[in-house]
């Protein structure tokens, strides 16, 4: 579910390719997505919940490969992604399971002790997402960079800066997960560490097959995914003869640029080591002297109380007042059951009047009802075609229907 939208947009590529507009659009809300989800996931306390944010940068990636219509790429990376992320919240899920549901990152620390071959997944799975050189995620990654910014569009350098700032953020957060989680102060009593354990062989198996592929698979799919001449989509990806996306394959390694995520990343990721391993308070400092910035990226760039405050009031006041009111209880009740249920009870008040109990009345509407419909026959017989008994039909049903009314008038004298 969380990759569909990708592999829609990569299915829908002969559409994409004749509206370069709406191809502009999508790589800038990926690079924006990316950098917005990348910097929310550096302030999450919850295990799970900067995994979740991560899904969401990667995902940024992927959309801006879509943009500057290199598909195949985007199918690389999502790809890539689906190992090294699955293994990410299996190893999440382990932790959490062996602490008895605790997901806070400040609880946990030095777990390594206690759940060594944890570690070594989640190890692996931040190493290839952060795309330290020939894991999983390098591959797919690093060409990610490469083409957006040797990509020949207009908005290709927006998108490279935005995704290399995305890949910093990318990496401080992995290694602060693996700081807070397995490498800070312990918290908890002897009795609580005894009680953790590693998970049974049902899911360390899973985990170990997922770990192979997060080091190996980058290396083996890549040449299939996006190697120069490769025929695997086929008719399945359609490009237009101008937008062959051949050109990252020859840049030269000697270019500066090159080095340019492999320095990123690195610098990263010894930051954060050396805030959370040697200087706890600094961080701790910071985050009271620029409170309104850090709970701006806490609260995810406030855009829960944007929802709520303004898309989701307003919904919720126009279902109310519009349809519900209007509509539901106005309109459609009126002509629905309630005015149904009026109609009919109005009818059956003024039929039940020709009870009246006077003969006279009976006899009068006898007669009536005798002397209308004959008049009325002999009339259509003599003076209308034949064609038009309907009309004299729907004359006395009518005159009929109006007895009550007449019944009503009677009542008065």
């Amino acid at each position: 579910m969380v990759t569909a939208g990708v592999f829609l947009l990569i299915r829908c590529s002969a559409l994409l390719e004749y509206a370069p507009a709406i191809l502009s659009v999508i790589a800038i809300f990926g690079a924006l997505t990316s950098f917005f989800a990348a910097t929310t996931a550096v302030f999450q306390y919850d295990l799970k919940r900067v995994i979740a944010f991560s899904t969401c940068s990667q995902l940024g990636y992927m959309f801006m490969a879509i943009g500057l219509s290199n598909y195949a790429l985007s199918m690389f990376h999502l790809v890539n992604h689906a190992f090294f992320k699955a293994l990410l919240f299996l190893s999440a899920g382990s932790v959490i399971h062996a602490l008895y549901d605790e997901q806070d990152m400040r609880r946990m620390g030095n777990l390594y002790k206690y759940l060594p071959v944890t570690f070594t997944f989640i190890l692996i799975g931040s190493l290839s997402l952060m795309g330290f050189p020939f894991l999983t995620g390098f591959y797919s990654k690093d060409a990610i960079f490469e083409f957006s910014y040797f990509s020949y569009n207009n908005i290709s350098l927006f998108c490279f800066i935005l995704a290399l700032l995305a890949a910093f953020c990318t990496s401080f957060y992995s290694m602060r997960l693996l700081y807070l989680t397995f490498f800070g102060s312990n918290t908890r009593t002897k009795l609580f560490n005894k009680k953790i354990h590693e998970p049974y062989i049902f899911m360390l198996l899973p985990m170990l097959i997922l770990a192979i592929f997060s080091i190996f698979a980058g290396y083996m799919l890549k040449d299939l995914f996006i190697g120069f001449g490769s025929i695997t989509w086929m008719n399945s990806i359609f490009l237009l003869p101008n937008n062959l996306n051949n050109d990252a394959e020859f840049i030269s390694l000697i270019y500066n640029f090159k080095q340019f995520p492999f320095i990123v990343t690195c610098s990263a990721a010894i930051l954060a080591i050396a805030l959370y391993a040697f200087n706890p308070y600094y961080l701790y400092n910071l985050s009271f002297r620029y409170n309104n910035l850090f709970t701006f990226f806490l609260k995810k760039w406030s855009f829960d109380i944007i929802y709520n405050e303004i898309i989701v009031r307003f919904f919720l006041y126009l279902g109310y007042q519009g349809t519900f009111k209007t509509v539901d209880r106005g309109l459609l009740e009126f002509i629905g059951p309630s005015g149904i249920s009026k109609i009919v009870t109005y009818f059956a008040t003024t039929l039940s009047n020709l009870q009246t109990g006077f003969i006279f009345h009976y006899l009068t509407f006898f007669f009536l009802g005798f002397l209308i419909p004959l008049l009325g026959f002999f009339y259509s017989l003599f003076f209308l075609p034949f064609s038009s008994l309907t009309d004299y039909f729907i004359l006395s049903s009518l005159i009929l229907l109006s007895l009550p009314v007449l019944l009503k008038r009677f009542n008065k004298f």
